[in-house]
């Protein structure tokens, strides 16, 4: 579990945070271990995400959702399980939240486009998507690909 710490760590609504993880007696791989443990029983059950608003730079607060740390390494793993899977079905020019791709990489795209004739350029972005997604939509997508036999 090195887990990064960029985010200082911020418990979620169990208030258990890296730190105290790290330094139990216990330790962190007693803590793996029981969670795996809830993993292989189909026992874990994700807690509600703790809510937060912070400043935004421009003025006004947007709200944040801060999960167990529990929870994090549940979605960490899963997005790294995950990733490979869906990875094969992005168009190649997509660049936005994939890994290694970068901003750049997508302006040198661009460029190159530019000095090939392209006049034209399709940026997406769906405002505020993820509060309003689908639920039931996309987890049939994920079950089309993947198959784990969690009833």
């Amino acid at each position: 579990m090195e887990a990064k710490r960029q985010n200082r760590g911020e418990a979620g609504v169990d208030g258990e945070t890296l730190a105290a993880i790290h330094a139990s007696p216990a330790g962190r791989q007693q803590w793996l271990d029981r969670l795996r443990e809830e993993l292989r029983t189909k026992g874990y059950r994700p807690s509600p995400v703790r809510r937060v608003r912070i400043p935004k730079g421009g003025g006004g607060e947007r709200p944040l959702g801060i999960p167990t740390v529990k929870a994090r390494v549940v979605q960490t793993a899963l997005c790294q399980l995950l990733i490979p899977v869906f990875e094969a079905d992005f168009h190649p020019r997509s660049y936005g939240f994939r890994p290694k791709r970068r901003a750049h990489q997508a302006i040198a795209e661009i460029q190159k486009a530019v000095q090939q004739g392209y006049v034209e350029i399709i940026d997406a972005d769906l405002s505020k998507y993820f509060d309003t997604i689908p639920h039931r939509g996309l987890m049939r997508a994920v079950a089309r690909r993947v198959s784990d036999d969690y009833k």
